[in-house]
Formats: structure tokens, sequence, C-alpha cells
């Protein structure tokens, strides 16, 4: 049900107050048992005094007069006083049988006052929510320590006592529900459960409001989930409106999560903190002032529709924050646009994203596969049951299928304790849960014990429609995901047509009737064993793969899955070919579209090391490719029964006959693994403890790298790979090192390297660089904490305060980020900590830090060109005796940058119309205009990669290693050439390794369209009518008057005007290469192999940019344009037309991507996704227009004026401030 019509319009136009603490008034009354008892309860056997709810019989005019303060003091919607009336805290006082008439006593009450306030102004009408608190049971926790499988309350308990709560509001008269200070999930879904029976009894559902509560600075909830994950637990709430965040936190400890969650969901957002965090006495002390000041920042920011107090506040606060916020616009929500993906959690979240990896589904907690947890859940070893649970989360299982069908058990109770039993696990909890039985009665077990979103596994249609349509409703009231089996009346389907059959009829009724999204589906065609010895079993595995590919194209938001080892049945006892059939029918089947599959994680080989005449085998029996297939395997089975591991050799030279100092070094300059666990094995014996040895040898050799570094005699490639050998090393003695460092601290000689918190901004994907600096700053004994990507300013804040941090870097490459790292410097100066700040990344520039960032913070603010001289800049900062030099000597260059800024500003520019009149001159009456092949879009589902590596462009390849120079020159430069040729064989080796490997995919999507130039914008058409009008690309002109300038020119001047008579096209791509890039990384990292985990992504980087070149020269060819051009002429760009890039000088605005994208739908046809500030995913991804106009050339806009950025917001439909902030390195003005 939607929000109450009068609510809606009101949140169109501005924030709404609610009210404040009803408790806090409570007892600031001074109350008494008589006044709880009053004439009614005199007789009553126990104490009543703290029953606040029960004061809405007895105390009618108190509650009244609260409410009625509230509403003076400026608040839109009134909280009733039934926060604890439910029977679960009701019974405590023996007042269990009142819980419906307190509620509906308490809704009429706030209803009466809120109607006086809204006849007395009808232009400002106030609203009721029904307070609906969490009860004091947890559901997800247990109440005795010693038994973490007890909960004094079951589910539908629960859910039975919400009901009546929520008639008796209802009936009351309430506008809404509000079920607030949510700290367990599920108790929160027993709620949503109960509200779920109310609709069905009652023909909908109350609009409902949920808020929840996070415990403390972790950012999770008092039963563990995080925010996202509860989130994602709750969207299936019946009637839900909004959604928020109230109580445990003062308005500053709630700012990150209240961002957060403004950016997650697509409803108005509430925000009603405590007035601070407790004192010592259990007090708040936040004035209304204050609370204020935070808040109306939070609406400025455009993060609130609905704000207000939770505990501590009085109508004085609410007062002060009516007032803050008057005026201030609500919350954008329809700004929110959620990816359609599919959305799982425990108390973590798990997202599969179009590049995501192959989802695991550990399969070894089953009773009917796994021996061993079936014995251990039968003798009532819980303890042990639950550690293989927590190996196949170790061993990299996503998601834990539980199945418990035995038929000597019982499975409803077993399945709820032993998934109440995992619930106290967090490593274990941290993954959704898979509920997996063939009785819909155990299935309803689980899906009462989960606290996030599930996966039911599984219903199927073998008994018939009504039955499915039944427990399917089932599901989707618990809010769970489902997994649908190819089983019709008929029976199991096994071919092709009917898979297909059996899922257009489960999708029909799914989606089309009961309303489930699509991303909420799993179908699972069912894998059957083959190698039987049955002819008939033979194509089972193919078939199989064949349908995945049909069930893809025809439902491409549903995810395909199934249980891989059931693939192998017939070689049980024999696991050596069983896994090698398990990772060779996933290689194949996850090519096909296979998303997700139950497997035992941890034990599936890697296809590349299966025996090659084993693997031939496999696939000849998998692929049915010949007839004696399964003759021939079993034949070959027997060999590997008892296959035993082959042990490595090693190399042995003469440096090896070195002392154990000098070896260490050696290995470290060298780059040399091969000897470095038996030297620290070696080095244990010799060295006083773990701690020694890297504080001795280990360092020695690092500083020799870092000496021969800086003097420029080693190379960056060279410095990865000495500090591939240091971590790998420092794996090898870290068992030991957690001793060593206890033992250093009592003696007061541990001591503390200098540190440094390194980040890519929020929405920026890209880490290449800082990964190298992090690299290099390691080498030269600095600490480096690496928080990845996208990383929000608190996040970076707070782990420097946290870990104590010396120094801050921030890395971006896309213009956006700049942004971002001014908001970073924004909060350093508000709120620390007050360290210098080292700004980084393709994008960023000393002037652009000396303009915008530094200006921000009152601390040092220092652009680090790039790796070679990070630790120059690190060591002068952290120097007592060349700290102040180096900040002065920095300060006064960056106010010569910012002088000569504004006299940049100062040249000239033209008028935007003056501009406009002066475009790049064509005759469009006889320009040649070629026609391409065809209009619309085509999908490139798997570009070989053998093909791209002919037009990697290598020289900035060799620029991303600070190996400055051209390609193929550089082989045979005197200073570099022999380290260039060195690191172009190990890139060559890597690639030959991806290449034969697949271990990257390139995908991509690209396609014409019938374009015009209309006035200032390029617009793209369905057909030659130009009536379908599909997109409309805002450009930018030139205004910056130049030495001989004639002309102006946008991009705009490449396509034929509307009204010309010309029929011209432009062309768009979308084209990535980094799809199992992140795969990669992780097994480099997991092997401590920094120099490969950067030559992987380089190397992506690499292959994205030839997939651009490549398909470029297709295009051209279906263009028109047959000219013949070798690799030098291509990467030179000897050829007609040019490819621009959004966010790139000749059009800078990132945002257009965002319609590019939609118009070829790129992430479902090629998996690229936009980030918040428009970054692509994957990072080696490129994107753009096709322009083929015979003068087309790259150009930069670079700056403009006022006029022109407030004619492109208003054609781009945005307001002014935010148009500029997409801009601002392109302002030829102060926006201020």
């Amino acid at each position: 049900m939607p929000l109450p019509t009068q609510m809606a319009q009101q949140l169109s136009k501005r924030i709404l107050v609610i009210d404040g603490a009803m408790a806090t008034q409570i007892q600031a009354a001074g109350l008494e048992e008589a006044d709880y008892r009053g004439a009614r309860f005199a007789d009553a056997s126990g104490a009543l005094t703290g029953c606040n709810d029960l004061l809405c019989l007895t105390r009618p005019d108190l509650i009244k007069g609260i409410h009625r303060s509230y509403l003076e003091a400026g608040a839109d919607i009134i909280g009733t006083n039934t926060f604890n009336a439910t029977p679960v805290s009701m019974d405590d006082y023996g007042l269990g049988h009142l819980v419906e008439e307190i509620n509906r006593e308490a809704a009429q009450l706030a209803r009466g006052v809120a109607d006086e306030f809204s006849t007395a102004d009808p232009t400002r009408p106030r609203f009721v929510a029904g307070s609906i608190g969490p009860t004091r049971a947890t559901l997800s926790l247990s109440p005795d320590v010693n038994d973490p499988g007890y909960r004094s309350n079951t589910f539908q308990e629960i859910a039975a006592g919400y009901y009546q709560q929520i008639e008796g509001l209802v009936d009351g008269g309430v506008d809404l529900l509000l079920a607030e200070t949510v700290f367990d999930t599920l108790t929160l879904k027993s709620c949503l459960w109960a509200i779920a029976e109310y609709a069905e009894r009652h023909g909908q559902a109350p609009p409902l409001m949920i808020s929840v509560t996070i415990t403390d600075r972790s950012g999770r909830t008092l039963s563990g989930q995080t925010l996202e994950a509860f989130w994602v637990s709750i969207q299936h709430a019946p009637g839900l409106v909004s959604v928020g965040i109230n109580c445990a936190l003062g308005p500053r400890e709630m700012r990150s999560y209240v961002e957060e969650l403004s950016g997650l969901a697509p409803l108005p957002l509430t925000c009603y903190p405590n007035a601070g965090l407790p004192n010592e006495f259990g007090e708040y002390d936040e004035t209304p002032t204050q609370m204020a000041d935070v808040l109306g920042d939070f609406a400025r920011q455009g993060w609130l529709n609905m704000v207000g107090g939770c505990c501590g506040t009085t109508p004085d606060h609410i007062q002060s924050i009516a007032r803050a916020v008057h005026g201030l616009p609500s919350r954008n929500v329809d700004a929110v646009t959620p990816e359609p993906l599919a959305r799982f959690s425990g108390l973590e979240p798990l997202t599969l994203r179009p590049d995501s990896n192959f989802t695991m589904v550990g399969e070894r907690t089953n009773v009917t596969g796994s021996r061993r947890f079936a014995r251990l859940i039968k003798s009532e070893d819980h303890e042990a049951a639950v550690e293989v649970a927590r190996q196949q989360v170790e061993g990299g299982a996503n998601i834990i299928d539980v199945n418990l069908d035995e038929g000597l058990l019982d499975s409803e109770a077993e399945m709820l304790t032993f998934l109440n039993r995992i619930a106290a696990e967090p490593d274990i909890a941290a993954v959704p849960v898979m509920v997996d039985s063939s009785n819909f009665a155990v299935i309803e077990s689980g899906l009462r014990c989960l606290q996030g979103k599930g996966i039911v596994n599984s219903i199927s249609l073998k008994e018939g429609e009504d039955v499915f349509r039944q427990q399917a409703r089932i599901v989707r009231r618990y809010g769970a995901a489902v997994v649908v089996m190819a089983f019709d009346e008929h029976g199991q389907a096994v071919d092709i047509d009917g898979r297909l059959q059996i899922y257009d009829r489960a999708y029909r009724i799914l989606v089309d009737e009961l309303g489930f999204s699509p991303e909420d589906l799993i179908f699972d065609p069912n894998i059957l064993t083959v190698a039987t010895g049955m002819e008939e079993h033979d194509p089972y595995a193919r078939d199989y793969i064949e349908s995945l590919k049909q069930l893809k194209q025809r439902f491409p938001r549903v995810k395909l899955s199934g249980g891989v080892s059931n693939i192998s049945f017939s070689f049980r006892g024999n696991d050596v070919v069983r896994e090698a059939m398990h990772s060779a029918f996933l290689y194949h089947a996850i090519q096909a579209g296979m998303d997700m599959g139950i497997v035992n994680a941890g034990q599936i080989v890697v296809y590349e090391d299966i025996d090659a005449e084993l693997l031939e085998h496999v696939e000849d029996v998998l692929l049915a490719r010949r007839t004696d297939a399964t003759e021939r395997l079993l034949n070959l089975a027997e060999r590997f029964r008892s296959q035993e591991g082959t042990q490595r050799g090693g190399l042995d030279d003469t440096w090896r006959e070195e002392p154990l100092s000098q070896r260490i070094e050696f290995a470290l300059l060298h780059g040399r693994t091969d000897f470095i666990d038996q030297d620290m094995e070696e080095a244990l014996g010799v060295y006083d403890g773990p701690l020694k040895i890297i504080e001795g040898p280990l360092m020695d050799g690092m500083n020799v790298v870092g000496d021969l570094f800086g003097a420029g005699k080693m190379f960056l490639p060279q410095v990865v790979k000495s500090a591939r050998v240091m971590k790998q090393a420092v794996a090898y003695l870290e068992p030991l090192m957690e001793q060593a460092r206890r033992e250093a601290a009592e003696r007061g000689d541990a001591g503390r390297r200098k540190q440094i918190v390194m980040a890519t901004v929020k929405g920026d994907v890209h880490d290449i660089g800082k990964n190298i600096v992090g690299v290099v700053l390691r080498c030269n004994n600095f600490d480096v904490i690496d928080l990845g990507v996208m990383v929000p300013a608190e996040q970076i804040l707070e782990t420097a305060v946290r870990e104590g941090a010396d120094l801050i870097g921030l890395s971006g490459l896309i213009t956006p980020s700049l942004d971002q790292m001014v908001q970073v410097a924004a909060a350093m100066q508000q709120q620390g900590p007050a360290v210098p700040l080292l700004i980084g990344g393709a994008t960023t520039s000393q002037r652009h830090t000396a303009v915008k960032i530094a200006p921000e913070f009152d601390h040092p603010v220092v652009h680090v060109l790039d790796a070679s001289r990070a630790v120059g800049v690190m060591e002068s900062l952290m120097s007592d005796d060349n700290r102040e030099a180096f900040v002065d000597a920095n300060r006064v260059v960056q106010q010569r940058d910012r002088e000569a800024f504004a006299e940049r500003q100062q040249k000239t520019l033209v008028g935007f119309d003056e501009a406009c009149a002066h475009p790049l001159a064509t005759d469009w009456d006889t320009v040649e205009i070629g026609e391409p092949e065809f209009t619309g879009l085509r999908t490139i589902d798997e570009q070989p990669l053998e093909e791209l590596a002919e037009f990697i462009d290598w020289s900035p390849f060799f620029q991303t290693w600070e190996l400055r120079g051209k390609y193929p020159r550089i082989l045979d430069d005197p200073v570099l050439g022999a380290q260039a040729r060195e690191l172009l064989d190990d890139a060559r080796t890597l690639l030959e390794e991806i290449i034969s490997g697949k271990l990257l995919t390139a995908r991509a999507v690209y396609g014409f369209w019938p374009a015009v130039a209309d006035g200032q914008d390029i617009v793209l058409f369905g057909d030659e009518s130009h009536n379908d009008e599909r997109v409309r690309f805002p450009m930018l002109r030139q205004q910056w008057q130049r030495q001989g300038q004639r002309e102006y020119r946008s991009l705009v001047d490449y396509v034929a005007p509307a009204g010309s008579g010309r029929s011209d096209h432009v062309g768009v791509f979308a084209v990535t290469a980094g799809e199992g890039i992140d795969a990669l990384i992780e097994r480099f990292d997991s092997e401590h192999d920094d120099y490969r985990s950067i030559m992987a992504r380089a190397l992506a980087d690499r292959l994205a940019e030839a997939f651009a070149e490549f398909l470029h020269a297709r295009v051209r060819r279906e263009w028109g344009d047959l000219a013949s051009l070798d690799q030098e002429d291509m990467i030179a760009e000897r050829y007609r037309g040019i490819r621009p890039a959004f966010g790139y000088p000749a059009c800078p605005d990132h945002v257009l991507k965002g319609r590019l994208f939609e118009l070829m739908e790129a992430e479902s046809r090629a998996g690229i996704s936009l980030t918040e500030s428009y970054a692509m995913m994957p990072a080696a991804s490129v994107s753009g227009l096709y322009l083929h106009h015979p003068e087309a050339r790259y150009f930069s806009v670079d700056r403009v004026t006022r006029d022109q950025v407030g004619d492109y917001a208003g054609r781009l439909g945005v307001p002014l401030p935010e148009a500029e902030r997409w801009l601002a390195p392109n302002l030829g003005y102060d926006p201020e």
C-alpha cells in the first residue's frame, strides 16, 4: 500500500518532522505507582511502574499532553505510545490479554490530537504512526550462552503477538505502522509475517515504515547484520513505504550510515537519532542546537525525507530540528535506481553482478550427500557439524546448502536446531543459507530461522500448479529467493524441450502472476549422471549445457544452478576422476551461462591442472564426443585411483653457496622466490625470532632495493618482484609473529613503522597506480593499510584514526574522483585526523591539488606524481629535520599554482553565443558521409583474446611501470632497454597464460543509430524517420580564445545538423577485457605475488584498449572505410573518424555514460556497469561514440563560462550546481 496521499504530497514538498522520545517525557513527569495503576488496576498483584504503554489506559491525559507538546514544537508525525505493547513484553506485567485494547486506545489518543492540529491548519496535515518495538525477544540470538541453539520464543509466537498489536493500531486509526529500533532482523521478519497475514485477511497491508538500529561503530545491528545486508533482508516487507535509522547513536555517529542507506533505498528515508551517546550516568547530553546543526547538514546533503529524535530528545530538540530543516528540499527518492541484480544476505550481503565469479553453494552440510555430516547430526555432535559448515565457508562457499532429510531424523526440529547454531557463528552466518528439503514443512522451519535473505531449495510443478502457487506465496512472504527444479506433473525433464516448457510455465506463474522479481528466481534444470553404461544417459551433460544456453537467452535475469556432484555418481570412490569431471563440467557449464552450483567448496581442482589425458577422456564423456567414451574413461580411471601428487624440483645456482644473509639479499634483489621458504626456516635457527629476521636481513635487503630504486639503478618492475619475495618470506614467518610481537611489547622494544592509509576514493574502481605505490612504500619500510577501491570518506578517516596513521593517501582515475578528494580534505578539516594528505592518480595534478584540495585542509596536502616520488615525499614529511622545510616549499609552490590558475582564469574566453557562431565549418551539401552496414545493436559475447593481442599498444604498458619511452624503441634504450625487454617477456608469458587458459573474457556491445545535430546536442533515433528519439547527448563547445583561433569546436560539429537533408549516423560502443580479472588477482594475491597481480591488471587494461581499437577497425569497415593500415598506423590513429569517450577532454562529463549505457543495455549485453561516479566496472573497460566525419579529430573543450554551463545544465535536465560539480575541472569561473 502506498503512503497516505496527503503524506506523499507533503513529502514531495518538504522534509517531514517526526516527534521525539515518549519515554523521556514520561520519566520527566515523575510518575508514581498509582499513576500506572489508576482505578482499573488498583488491585493488580505485581508492580506496574515502568509499563509506559499502560498509561494509555490509566493516564490518557498525560499521553495526549506529550503528543500535543511535540506537535506544537513542529512535529508532522507522532508515534503512538505502544513501543512495548506486545504480549511478549506485556506478559511481564500480567497484562498480555490487554494488548489489542492498549494499542487501539493508544492509536485513538494520538489520532484525536493529530486531528485537532490538522483541523486548525488544513494546509499542514499531521499524521499518526503506530509504534511497533522490537520486543525483548531475540530470534537470532540465544539468551543462554551455553546453548547457542536455544530460543526463548518461536517465530510463530512472536508473529502472533505482533498480529494482535497491528489489529489494535489499525482499528484505532493510525495512518501507518512504524516498526522501529530494529536490532534483530529475524524478529522484524516475524512482524512482517504478521503484517502479511493481516493483509491476507483484510485485503491490503497498512503502509509500513521500518527503522533499524546500528548499535555501534561496527556498522552492524545487534544481531550482526551490516546495513546493506539488513536492507536486502527486508525488501519483501508488505506495505513498505519508508526505511531509516534510529536510536543507539547520536547524529554524528549516525552520519555515515544515513549516507549509505540514502544511496541504497529507493524509498523515503527517516533518521531520528538519540540526543548523543549516554554519559556515565545514562543521560543524554546533546543539546537541541547541537542535534539540529548535524541533522540540518544531513538535510543539506540530500539524505533525508523525515527526521526527528529518539532517546533523550524533547520538544525543544524537535523544535530546533524543525527549524533547521525548514525550507530544505526533501531527498530525491527517484534518484536512487538500484540495478536489477540477484541479492541475498546472511550477516553480510551477497550480490551477483554480471562480472561476479561463479557462485559456489557448499554441499557438505547435507545428510544425504555427506556421510560424515549425517553421522554427526545423528549423534547430536552439533559442534562438529557446525565445523563442517565452517569448512565450506573457509573453502570458498558463497552460500551454504543445508539439507537434513533423513528417514530417522525429525527433520523440522533438526533444521531449526542446526540453523540456530550456525547463526551464533559470525564467520558462517556471514553467508546466505539455502534451505534444502523435499518436505516443504522442513523448508518453512528453516525459513523461520533466517534473519538474512535466504534461498529455498526447492519447489517444482510436479504436484501441479495449485501446490506450486501455494508454496511460492509462502516463500515470498518470508522474503526468500527460490530454486525451481525442472519437474512437472509428468516427472523430471531430461531433454532441452522439456526443460524449456517447464520453465516457461514456472516463470509465467512466479513473475507475471505472483509478482516475484526474476532476480529472485534460480532455475535448476537437473544435472543428471553420465557414464552409467546406459546409452540414453550419454547426452545428459551435453544437453544440460545446451539447456543453459537457451535458458539464459530466454530468461536473462534468472540465475541458473545445479548440483554438480550428480554428474559423477558413476565414479563414487574415485575422487581424482570425480573432481576432474566436476571441474571440466563447470568449465563448460559456466561458459554456457551457469551462475551458481552446489559443490564441495575447497575441492574444485583447477581446469588447467587436470592431467591432459584424463581431461580428454572426461570431456569425451561430458560432451558425448564418442560412443566408447564411457568405457575408455572406466579403463583410465583405475590408473588414477591412487594417484599421488608429484614433487617439484628446484634450481641451484652458485649464489646458494653464499652466507645466509647474502642469499636473502640476493633473492630480494633478483626477485627469486624459489628458495625463500627454505632460507626462512634456516634463519629461524640463526636469528632470535621472526621479528629479528624481518628487521634484520629482510629489511636490510629491502633497504638496498629502496636505495637502488631511488638512485635509478633499479626499475619499478624489479622492485615489485622484490616485494613479492618479501611478502612470501613474511607469510612464511607469520604463524610465529604474534607471540614474538607480544614478547617484544613486554620488553618495551616493539618498534613502530610509519604508517599510511591508502584508498581509491568513493565511486572509482581503478587501483593499479595505488597498488604500485603501496609496493614501493612497503619496500622502504613503511606500513601500508590499503583499503581498496570505492572507499567512502568516513571509512578512510575512521581507519586512519583507529590505526593511528601518520598519513592518508588518496587515488583516483576519473574526474569525479577529484571532487571526492576535496570532500575528504574538507572532512579531515572538520573532524580530523590532522595528518598530511597525499594526492595521486592519473586524473590528479599539482595545480588542481593546490587550487581545489589544499585550501580545504589546514595541514599539508601534497600531490605525488608517481611511485618514484612517493618515498621521498613520505620521508620528508616524517623527518624531524626536513619536514618544516618541505612543507614550507610545498606551500610556496601551491601558492604559485593558485596565482597562475587565477591568471589563467582571466585569459580570454569568448561568450557562448560567439563560440556557437564559429563552429567547425562543413559543407554539408558535398561532404562524404559513410553509411554503416546495419543499425541497432550487436553483441560480442566472447572475443578471442589472441586477435586482440595484435592490437596492443605497449607504450602505455611501459608507462604503467614508470619506464618512460615509446615502444618498440624503448627495447633498445641504453639505460632502460634490458629491463624493458625482461618486462615485456614476462608480460607476454602471462598474456599467453591468460589466452590459453581463457582466464579473462572480452565482451562488447556496439551499434549504429541514425543521428542529427540538434543545436548543441547529438540526437540518436530508432529509425531513419527521426521520429523515435532514443537518446540525446548534450555537448560542450570550446570557448578559450587562442592565437589564430578561427573556430570553437564541439563534437556536435561532426554530425549532420537537423534540416541539412543529409542522412548521418553515430556509433556507440562499450568493451571490456576485465571479466575474470578479480579471480586472477585473488589467485596472485593469495600467492603473495604483487608483480603478477599488477601485471594482470595492466594487461587487462591493454587488452581493453586493444579491443576498442580492434572494434573501431571493424566499425570503420562496416562504415565503408576499406583503407589498409598497419599496427603503427592504427596506434597513430591515421584513419578516418574518432572514438571519443565521455569523461575525456572532448566531452568531459562522465554523467553522459549513464545515457550511453542505457541505450546500449551495456550491463546485460556486455557485463559492464557504472559506479555512482560513473566509473566503469570492470575497470578494464572502454566506452564511447564513433564519429565518422572526415575532419573529425580529438580536441580539448578546456574551460567554459557560466552561460555555457547554465545552458548545458538546462539541456541535461539538472540543476546548475549539479552540472558545475561534474564539470568542476572545466569551469572558467568560481561557482561560489
